[in-house]
């Protein structure tokens, strides 16, 4: 039962206030750790981003940062929860809803979508090309209004898996520990996940175990945003084709699910090329481009997330009550 009202809290407590900039977050002290870890591990074995004969060192190298960034969060989350319950059940509890909440980004992904959404609507383009560069990893100083748009909506539809249901779907099976290992996995992804010179090797790791944990997730997120766009009365024959057709067309075998589903639900055309750190990137483009992408999907694709999550919300924890009756 505690469980149930642990994860209830957590998740109204995310709905209603969401990560208030003037508190500490749990996902700072994981970064930091992230941070000297790393130089530490190149410090201690000489690794440098131009040895081509380092790969294999920096593949060994990133995978101890893995286990040992994993270890730091387990024993740190872990123990503060045992502290808190040495000294009264009461507080432990109390600590674990605000673990579930701050795990979760449901309310800071619509608040920072609809900062872009408004800089559009008082059509004030280097504002909301500002809003939008807060929340998406390409480069945004040459977008267009379109480009701005299309770059909030597919940040909203593909976060909507690794930023709130996944958190929430491990945190369904193991509780608040499991939201915060998952957590820290997708922030080490964040980090050092990335295909440049300095991670494509040191990052592998990272980037595999992100896509390990995300696979079900994933598609989990993808089945129920299709359930969503029926009940919001968008294109759901649209989102269930696409969603058919298109979740393979990306280089992450799980970025594409919950993308492929709001395109074919917005009856929109998302992804194709992009810029990253002032190199384009070839993708395929997912849905039809039955209609031109406007202001307003930024708006959509918000609802698409919440509806979303409170399915799986629901299912969750009725799963959860009927386990514990039996």
């Amino acid at each position: 039962m505690n469980k149930i009202v642990v994860i209830c809290v957590g998740c109204l407590l995310d709905w209603i206030i969401g990560d208030p900039h003037w508190l500490w977050h749990p996902v700072q002290g994981i970064g930091q750790c992230i941070v000297w870890i790393e130089k530490g591990l190149r410090t201690f074995f000489h690794i440098s981003d131009q040895k081509e004969e380092d790969r294999t060192k920096k593949i060994w190298c990133g995978g101890i940062l893995v286990l040992l960034v994993l270890l730091f969060s387990f024993f740190v989350f872990g123990g503060i929860l045992w502290i808190c319950g040495k000294i009264h059940p009461a507080i432990q509890m109390a600590v674990e809803c605000i673990f579930c909440w701050q795990m979760l980004a449901a309310r800071s992904l619509q608040k920072e979508s609809m900062k872009v959404y408004d800089a559009l609507k008082e059509g004030d383009l280097e504002k909301s090309r500002k809003a939008v560069s807060m929340i998406v990893g390409r480069d945004t100083s040459v977008l267009d209004q379109k480009g701005i748009t299309k770059a909030a909506v597919e940040t909203v539809a593909e976060n909507t898996s690794d930023g709130v249901i996944a958190p929430l779907f491990y945190m369904l099976l193991f509780g608040p520990m499991g939201a915060c290992l998952y957590k820290t996995v997708n922030t080490m992804d964040s980090m050092i996940g990335y295909k440049n010179e300095r991670y494509l090797y040191f990052g592998r790791v990272a980037a595999r175990l992100d896509d390990f944990v995300n696979y079900i997730p994933a598609r989990i997120s993808g089945l129920f945003m299709i359930f969503a766009s029926f009940l919001l009365h968008l294109n759901v024959k649209g989102a269930w084709k696409i969603y058919k057709r298109d979740r393979k067309k990306h280089a992450s075998p799980n970025a594409a699910q919950t993308e492929a589903v709001c395109a074919g639900a917005l009856s929109i055309r998302l992804a194709g090329d992009a810029c990253y750190f002032g190199k384009l990137y070839k993708k395929e483009f997912l849905g039809d481009d039955l209609r031109p992408i406007e202001t307003e999907d930024i708006r959509r694709a918000c609802s698409l997330m919440y509806v979303t999550e409170i399915l799986v919300f629901i299912v969750g924890i009725l799963i959860i009550g009927l386990w514990m009756v039996k």
